[in-house]
């Protein structure tokens, strides 16, 4: 058989033959370009998960009431959430604080507003959500310091709010793409309670300095700042330290609370929305944005491998597996607090559920369902506050009532 099929061969013309070279040329050729268009996709991918991200409008701003003060906004997840807000725009008012929620059709919601408006204001149609709500710390009220923190990068600049005698500080730790200013909502709930706020910056977050790189690390470096800001909260008389992490600051506060040398000054660990496993994290926004599975899976081998660094802007791999506190859940030593909500649209809470049951005896979940991403203390402050405040007593943090609020 075998036979017959040679002879055949030696009976098929020449044009023939040719064509089966040139269909396998071709086939050969296409398959090298997808290859080549995965491997470019998946880099690019791979590179804006650890680029630093400008902030990027999510909003329409439909109009503005002068004389009602209020503003109404195309109809988004987040734009008809209760609660108080903030919005990033551009024109005469570079922030505006919105309130409650006055009206509501298919795709409009009217609100509240909380900053004034004047008739003649220029504000621009393209803004983004915020759950900061508070954007600058004079806001607060309350009497605050700016410092610089000492780390291997350089000084990272930090906003300190003294709040007495207490020997309890609580280290604030912002998210990806966001500044220290995310964390001033929760600093009257610590002021009230008696614990010292320290609001940090880390490497590559637009505030403290550049690392070589430029680029994030996911958590597998920035804990060396935080470690710095407890050596220096020590060094003010901080004996006992909490750290408090909002979205991939979660995972900065875990990988501190893992490695740090103040290991056993710290008193617990509080998560708001927070990256427990990366992985996860990413394959959830991939899918979302539509992006294929191959190319996620080869964006986060580029990420996780030496070979790809120089690829991907990251100088050194991703740690994935030391980023996945759900399986490192055995080595945890500190009380966790964690708040997370089951809608939230960019953290999945499915990692906080699994650490959760992987240490119910360090882990305390309070899940709330229609929540959104680090937006908790917007959607329902007096449960957020009270969770937190209960948290605190039980432990024996607080030198007064925690029920303040701002």
């Amino acid at each position: 058989m075998v036979a017959s099929r040679r002879a055949a061969m030696r009976r098929a013309s020449p044009t023939f033959l040719a064509g089966i070279r040139a269909a396998l040329t071709l086939l050969s050729l296409a398959l090298t370009a997808v290859l080549a268009a995965l491997g470019v996709a998946s880099v690019h991918m791979a590179r804006r998960v650890v680029t630093p991200a400008a902030r990027v409008p999510d909003t329409e701003i439909i109009g503005v009431d002068a004389s009602a003060q209020t503003i109404t906004l195309a109809r988004t997840p987040d734009t008809e959430l209760p609660g108080r807000y903030g919005l990033f725009t551009s024109g005469v008012e570079k922030y505006v604080k919105v309130g409650s929620v006055l009206g509501m059709s298919e795709g409009a919601v009217t609100r509240k507003l909380l900053t004034h408006i004047g008739s003649d204001a220029d504000v621009s149609p393209h803004a983004a959500f915020s759950g900061w709500y508070y954007d600058s710390p004079d806001q607060l009220h309350l009497p605050f310091t700016s410092e610089l923190i000492g780390t291997t990068v350089g000084p990272c600049p930090a906003w300190l709010f003294p709040a007495g005698d207490n020997d309890v500080w609580v280290i604030q730790i912002h998210g990806r793409g966001t500044t220290r200013a995310e964390a001033l909502r929760a600093v009257p709930l610590f002021h009230g309670a008696g614990i010292t706020s320290l609001l940090v910056s880390y490497r590559n977050d637009g505030e403290a300095p550049r690392s070589k790189t430029g680029t994030y690390a996911l958590g597998a470096t920035e804990w060396r700042d935080v470690d710095a800001a407890i050596g220096f909260a020590r060094r003010r008389g901080a004996s006992r330290v909490i750290l408090m992490g909002w979205s991939m600051g979660g995972a900065i506060a875990l990988q501190a609370s893992l490695n740090s040398a103040h290991r056993s000054h710290i008193a617990g660990v509080i998560l708001e929305s927070p990256v427990v496993d990366w992985r996860i994290v990413l394959e959830y926004q991939a899918a979302f944005m539509h992006v294929p599975p191959s190319v996620t899976s080869l964006a986060l081998g580029a990420l996780g491998t030496g070979w790809a660094a120089s690829l991907t802007g990251t100088g050194a791999p991703i740690p994935f597996d030391r980023l996945n506190i759900v399986a490192r859940a055995g080595e945890l030593q500190h009380p966790i607090l964690l708040l997370h909500s089951d809608d939230d649209g960019f953290v999945p809470s499915d990692a906080s559920h699994e650490l959760a049951r992987a240490r119910p005896d360090l882990v305390e979940m309070h899940v709330f369902a229609t929540a959104r991403h680090t937006k908790l203390w917007n959607y329902d402050q007096d449960r957020w506050t009270a969770i937190i405040g209960d948290w605190l007593r039980e432990r024996e943090l607080t030198l007064q009532d925690s029920s303040a609020s701002h």
